[in-house]
């Protein structure tokens, strides 16, 4: 289903009190956005809640009015849906949520109630980087890209047939994914390849974006990510079979210090697992195909990857 909270929104900026408009849609729409602000910005009540729902309701939003009135976003996100249904062979159902977040993730997965979500958050995708939003000024051209990014995740994480051990995490969880819980239980060659079938995905369903987009990455970092790539596998590789949040932070987070990543004397580019990631699920996705390769485990990704040797001969001495 595709949710639309778009128009919502638009009508907390037409409120008289924003302020408290925006709490009247937030309890509209309680569980999907308890569980965005849990996952991607802080708890959300309090002091801190507040005072980052009155910058977001006072922000200047002239380019995202200009971005919908000229994007048929809705289409858009249908299409890329149909793709990805086609590429995955999709057999569980899900959202895709079109939202005006807090200038946090610019997409995201999320699930609540057994039920997976994806979703895209416009601020970022107007094209003009915007401080009063924190919007990071991307194409909405690449909205499909991370539309695919996101919904991989969901079924993953989700479908039936799936045997990767982020769909146990959520479903020990009661059916809800919790971007914390699962970075802090989930094992390092999980957490990579996670994110390496999405960016696997996106390439496949949204074509001839810049190398570096598909990472999230600009020019410079994608660069000095594949400079670094020896020592960033040889570090990974150490640690694949461990669970700690603070890995998942190294290796697929932003906002870590220089020294959290650290390695071999080397600062690692931030969320440099992206790129090792994907490259961890590239001969899988050769061989066995994406709807194989989104639903299977750490290990089986990594036995579809090692070369296929032939047996030794016997030989017979009579």
């Amino acid at each position: 289903m595709l949710i639309n909270l778009v128009p919502d929104f638009l009508a907390v900026l037409e409120a008289e009190d924003r302020f408290a408009a925006y709490l009247e849609y937030f309890e509209r729409h309680r569980e999907l956005l308890t569980a965005y602000w849990d996952n991607y910005v802080l708890e959300p009540s309090g002091p801190h809640f507040e005072e980052v729902v009155r910058n977001t309701v006072a922000a200047d939003r002239s380019d995202l009015h200009a971005l919908l009135a000229t994007a048929d976003l809705v289409t858009l996100a249908r299409h890329t849906q149909d793709k990805v249904r086609m590429l995955l062979d999709v057999d569980v159902p899900y959202d895709i949520v079109l939202m005006v977040g807090v200038g946090a993730a610019n997409a995201g997965e999320l699930v609540v109630n057994g039920r997976g979500i994806a979703f895209v958050c416009l601020e970022h995708f107007t094209g003009i980087a915007n401080p009063d939003t924190q919007g990071l000024g991307l194409d909405p051209e690449l909205i499909p890209l991370w539309l695919a990014h996101e919904i991989t995740h969901v079924i993953r994480y989700t479908s039936p047939t799936s045997r990767s051990s982020m769909r146990d995490l959520v479903r020990d969880a009661g059916g809800y994914y919790s971007y914390w819980e699962t970075g802090r239980q989930a094992s390092l060659r999980e957490l990579l390849v996670n994110e390496g079938l999405a960016v696997q995905v996106s390439r496949a369903v949204s074509p001839g974006h810049a190398a570096w987009e598909y990472f999230g990455f600009g020019r410079r970092q994608y660069a000095r990510v594949r400079e670094v790539e020896p020592v960033l596998t040889r570090a990974a590789t150490r640690d694949f079979e461990r669970t700690a949040l603070g890995l998942r932070l190294r290796y697929l987070s932003g906002g870590m210090s220089d020294e959290a990543r650290t390695l071999e004397r080397t600062v690692l580019p931030e969320r440099a697992g992206y790129f090792l990631g994907a490259r961890m699920v590239e001969a899988a996705i050769q061989g066995r195909g994406f709807a194989w390769s989104v639903r299977a485990s750490a290990h089986e990704l990594a036995a579809a990857a090692e070369p296929v040797t032939e047996r030794p001969r016997l030989t017979v001495v009579s």
